[in-house]
């Protein structure tokens, strides 16, 4: 890992895409999947989430294609969810991962889903966070993620509204993710991968109430309750439609559990993930 560039991990080329992820501990695999905000790394998303399960698990993070340090081709097709189903499938080839454990946050919770469907043999325990997969309205905020344009002011605002605490909406953390939107080519690619209208979008992450029913791994579902991107009714939802689910919610706690709610968020996926 670059000590300058901490998101820059370890490089796995797929032939079409050039994967950048973390990868550290040993034991069972425990994939992390970010969401999809603008700036977004795993290394952003997870920087404080690794070192806490890495003594136990080998933890694996990907910068998903479109977002991070994966380098994709100009011509690169996005096809919703198959693009990012079909990178996860080949990344756990590609190390010789049979099956993983997995944690999705938002977007990466939508993810962890189309996968378990698509793909159930491959998917052990998830932990979907903040999470898509039922019908939502995209709201101003969200439409707001997705319709970033490069400024440290625009960078500043969505960390303000993926937090309830405004503390952790740092001047650190915003150049952190500024930096990564004025990479070359990266905000070209961004549009690409979310374009307006950003409804259908939301709608592409929904998972059928037959495939939620058929879904027989363990699902842990954590939402903050004061969340202004995802409403907590999507995960209210996806509870009572995957049979083998627990729904904890988090006063006081906007998108981002894994940060705002540090040690409680640990504590409760150690137990969860320790359970067989």
């Amino acid at each position: 890992m670059s000590n300058e560039t901490p998101e820059i991990g370890r490089q796995l080329d797929l032939g079409d895409i050039r994967v950048n992820y973390h990868d550290e501990g040993e034991g069972r695999a425990l994939i992390l999947l970010h969401g999809s905000g603008a700036g977004v790394t795993a290394w952003a998303n997870w920087r404080n989430t690794i070192p806490m399960f890495s003594p136990s698990r080998r933890v694996l993070a990907p910068d998903l294609v479109g977002f991070g340090y994966t380098e994709t081709p100009d011509d690169f097709e996005f096809v919703h969810m198959d693009t990012w189903v079909d990178q996860i499938i080949r990344f756990m080839d590609a190390l010789d991962i049979q099956q993983a454990d997995f944690i999705g946050n938002s977007f990466g919770g939508s993810l962890t889903l189309a996968l378990a469907v698509r793909h159930p043999g491959r998917i052990g325990r998830m932990v979907l966070m903040g999470s898509g997969g039922q019908p939502f309205e995209v709201s101003a905020n969200l439409q707001k993620l997705w319709g970033y344009k490069p400024s440290i002011e625009a960078m500043k605002e969505i960390l303000q509204i993926m937090a309830y605490d405004q503390s952790i909406a740092t001047d650190e953390l915003a150049e952190m993710r500024y930096r990564a939107t004025i990479r070359p080519g990266f905000q070209e690619r961004f549009e690409r991968v979310f374009p307006e209208p950003y409804q259908r979008w939301a709608d592409a992450q929904v998972v059928s109430d037959q495939d939620l029913a058929a879904i027989k791994q363990e699902v842990l579902i954590i939402h903050g309750r004061d969340d202004a991107v995802v409403p907590v009714t999507v995960s209210e939802n996806l509870a009572r439609k995957i049979k083998h689910s627990q729904f904890h919610m988090f006063g006081c706690c906007g998108h981002w559990t894994q940060i705002e709610q540090a040690e409680r968020f640990n504590n409760l996926v150690m137990s969860f993930l320790q359970e067989r």
